[in-house]
């Protein structure tokens, strides 16, 4: 059959897409290879005992949403671990604004029954606290199947669906409402812009509660004043954050997280501080700007 110029022309086209795109993603590819040691790469795990699952470094953050509001909130982690396994079922832990008829967000919620508006679905604090209200209207959800309470939440079409995740979730939820201390963690690239003390008080008041935000000394060095109840929440929630926020460090307990450790492969994740934090706070540090060329 006869093909025409314009035929021929997207070929060309297509075929020089392709080759630049594959060879975007080996640049990629060999970037991150070379910028971490053998073995890691850009992600965030959770580990329960021997089992280590691992989260995109956008499902971690939002991993760390939904915890966090479930302690701000005064609900057991099991609370967390049912909201994950619905989030990671429903969206993949992402806040996606599509879906099953008007279904939108980590949840997948629809404003046709109720759960809000669309633009307020889209919102991850709304929704997880919808998801919440709903939940803890579920009598006995604490000791029921993690998938049975699900499914009372969501009544999907899918009813058996959330127990697949449960292993994961419940590795998280424990991390990050921090009934687990020191077990998540992120390898990251280095920041690449400053970090803003302001965007991290309105983020962990938004998710954890008020807890005191103060800078000492230094924009870049932010103390957190917390209690036993949530140190270890505020600290993994800090650590789930620092792509987002430009954090380059997280101390607390003792311990420490360091962002450039992945360079060496050695001590990645939590290690004995080597200035400690003093007793009731979470300390942060921030990427700083660039010095000018």
């Amino acid at each position: 059959m006869r093909r025409g110029r314009a035929f021929t022309a997207w070929i060309t086209v297509t075929a020089v897409a392709a080759a630049l795109l594959v060879g975007g993603g080996i640049w990629v590819s060999n970037y991150l290879k070379d910028a971490f040691a053998p073995g890691l790469s850009v992600g965030c795990t959770a580990a329960v005992g021997t089992a280590s699952f691992r989260l995109t470094t956008e499902q971690a953050q939002n991993a760390a949403l939904i915890s966090a509001i479930s302690v701000q909130r005064g609900m057991p982690a099991r609370a967390a671990s049912i909201a994950l396994a619905t989030a990671l079922q429903e969206s993949k832990l992402r806040n996606i604004d599509y879906g099953d008829m008007d279904s939108v967000g980590l949840f997948q919620q629809r404003p046709s029954q109720d759960w809000g508006t669309a633009q307020q679905i889209m919102d991850p604090v709304y929704s997880t606290n919808a998801f919440y209200d709903a939940l803890d209207k579920v009598d006995g959800y604490v000791d029921m199947p993690l998938n049975d309470a699900a499914q009372i939440v969501q009544r999907s079409a899918f009813p058996h669906a959330y127990a697949q995740h449960e292993d994961l979730s419940r590795a998280f939820a424990s991390a990050l409402t921090g009934q687990t201390p020191a077990t998540f963690s992120c390898t990251l690239p280095a920041a690449t812009t400053a970090g803003s003390p302001q965007d991290l008080e309105t983020s962990i008041h938004a998710e954890l509660g008020q807890i005191p935000v103060t800078s000492g000394g230094s924009a870049a060095n932010v103390q957190l004043a917390v209690t036993d109840s949530v140190g270890w929440a505020a600290a993994q929630w800090a650590v789930a954050n620092a792509s987002a926020l430009g954090i380059t460090a997280v101390s607390y307990d003792g311990q420490e997280w360091d962002r450039a450790a992945n360079d060496s492969g050695t001590n990645v994740g939590w290690k004995p501080a080597k200035d400690p934090s003093p007793a009731g706070q979470v300390t942060v540090l921030l990427a700083t700007a660039p010095a000018a060329p």
